[in-house]
């Protein structure tokens, strides 16, 4: 899981570029903005896909690596306002990503994903319903 997590973290950089580095150059125009945007978050795709399979393989589930990007991209982009875009970090925005931190780790430490139920497979003797 561990691997999952820092790939979920270097695949969280690339897309808070994505969707907010531009905001410090609002004098470009929109479809190239757009543009690069679009350029960054390819490589944000190449560490999230693999991290998922990964995440995935190793048991746990699609809702808990959801969750656990969710925590990542929260922490990723606070640091990110503060350092990039000289935003304050206020203590209400602290506050609500610490609840939402404390219900992710719930949800991430509490449950493994189960294998799938096998089906009984049908035979020709088998009768059908």
């Amino acid at each position: 899981m561990l691997r999952a997590a820092l790939l979920l973290t270097i695949s969280n950089v690339f897309m808070t570029v994505a969707w907010y580095g531009h905001l410090r150059h609002t004098g470009r125009a929109l479809w190239l903005v757009v543009l690069v945007s679009w350029g960054i978050a390819f490589f944000e795709y190449c560490f999230q896909v693999p991290a998922n399979r990964i995440g995935y393989g190793a048991g746990v589930s699609a809702a808990q690596l959801k969750t656990l990007q969710e925590v990542i991209t929260l922490a990723v982009f606070t640091g990110f306002a503060a350092w990039y875009l000289r935003e304050p970090i206020r203590w209400n925005t602290v506050a609500g990503f610490l609840l939402i931190a404390v219900g992710a780790r719930r949800d991430v430490t509490s449950v493994r994903r189960s294998p799938a139920p096998r089906t009984a497979r049908r035979t020709a003797a088998s009768p059908s319903r």
